[in-house]
């Protein structure tokens, strides 16, 4: 069960097709659009919200606009999560009591899903697919913690008061944290990555299970890609041994890039690298002969052929860029990304600069010194290492077998 949102799917593609080949019944819950462009062909659903997700995402990313900390926080929780929460509840619970779950897989951000795992007596276990809710995101926004608590204590209260079919009988959960199961907490990631974790009371074991890539990848993303690289990719452009880069701010960040692209561009031109930098038609100006800017790129297969990566600091890119053994330049702008770019710098495996500030000579030192010292590569090395021993997919799927039995 996850969120409108596709990197908050794409790891459990790889846990569901893995449960499957192990004879378990596997279904997912969320909306048509987003699950349709990404399940493989394989994956059954069985409840499919329409409209609201369109609606619902297009007014966050538009109103969202130039939001930081925390009034990006504050907006995030009023504006989508449980504005999102309150819609799904119904539809999730009407699948959950015709599917008849024994396990449950909940998203940290599909709060409905929790609801009803607790409300119907049902296991189940947490999809944590990026470590910033593991280690405190409120530590330096005390308020903003103590706010988020009272939103997720009114939205459980409202659950069981307000019409809902669910069970009443279970009792005053308002001190459980809906983003933290009480069974198991599965954390795409490594200790390697993250360092400690603090967790609420009342949270369960987590399983550092490393990230979900391998199964997702053969399924619709994949073959997608495949066929982009084989017939409308300038494949040739990176067929290049002086230095490779993809610069990208993610989907939903490249609209505010505007700046931070103008600069990259600068910090390219007249260097030996060559880069392909993913940005909206228009975003950018004059572009020299060594970069290459592509509204979309097949991601996945970029990465293969590149030498190191500047990103947003999205949990999703950064794994996949370490998953390749790549050293990062990352430039958090809100969310989770300036606590993943934390942990990239700690961890050794890149350097981080200030999306709204940083220069292109900035910029371009940043770039030079992951791209020629081999300290970094080193340690996203030792890290792709951790990712490896993790066991992903297979791990999790180890973990909600024993879950259920």
């Amino acid at each position: 069960m996850a969120p409108p949102l596709v990197g908050h799917i794409n790891p459990t593609v790889a846990v569901g097709l893995e449960l499957k080949s192990r004879g378990h019944v596997v279904a997912w819950s969320g909306y048509k659009s987003v699950l349709t462009s990404v399940l493989p062909s394989a994956c059954d659903v069985v409840w499919e919200g329409e409209d609201l997700e369109h609606a619902l995402i297009s007014r966050a990313q538009e109103e969202s606009v130039g939001l930081r900390g925390a009034a990006a926080l504050e907006f995030l929780w009023t504006h989508f999560l449980i504005p999102l929460a309150r819609a799904m509840l119904p539809g999730v619970d009407s699948a959950v009591a015709t599917f008849a779950p024994d396990v449950m897989v909940v998203d940290q951000q599909a709060l409905a899903g929790a609801l009803v795992a607790r409300s119907r007596r049902i296991l189940w276990a947490t999809s944590a697919t990026t470590p910033a809710e593991l280690v405190d995101p409120f530590a330096l926004l005390p308020k903003v913690g103590d706010w988020v608590q009272r939103q997720l204590a009114d939205l459980t209260a409202d659950s069981t008061t307000n019409g809902s079919d669910l069970d009443e009988s279970v009792g005053d959960q308002s001190d459980l944290d809906l983003r933290f199961s009480e069974h198991l907490i599965l954390a795409f990631t490594t200790s390697q990555l993250t360092g400690p974790l603090t967790l609420p009371s009342g949270a369960g074991p987590v399983a550092m299970v490393g990230p979900s890539l391998v199964n997702a990848d053969a399924g619709k993303r994949r073959d997608a890609d495949r066929r982009y690289m084989d017939d409308g990719f300038p494949n040739e452009f990176l067929d290049y041994e002086d230095g490779r880069i993809l610069i990208t701010l993610g989907t939903v960040n490249a609209l505010n890039g505007s700046r931070f692209f103008s600069a990259a561009i600068d910090a390219l031109r007249g260097t030996p690298w060559r880069a392909i930098l993913v940005a909206p038609r228009g975003v950018v100006g004059d572009v020299p002969s060594n970069v290459m800017v592509m509204e979309h790129v097949p991601q996945m297969a970029v990465l293969e052929n590149v030498d190191a990566v500047v990103c947003h600091g999205g949990h999703n890119t950064v794994c996949e860029a370490v998953s390749k053994g790549l050293p990062l330049v990352v430039a958090p702008i809100r969310d989770d990304q300036p606590i993943v770019a934390e942990q990239v710098v700690r961890a050794g495996a890149g350097i981080r600069v200030k999306f709204g500030r940083v220069s292109a000579g900035g910029l371009r030192t940043a770039i030079e010194a992951v791209m020629t010292d081999p300290s970094y590569r080193d340690a996203v090395k030792a890290l792709q290492s951790s990712f490896d021993q993790a066991g992903g997919a297979h791990a999790a799927a180890d973990h909600l077998e024993r879950l259920a039995s």
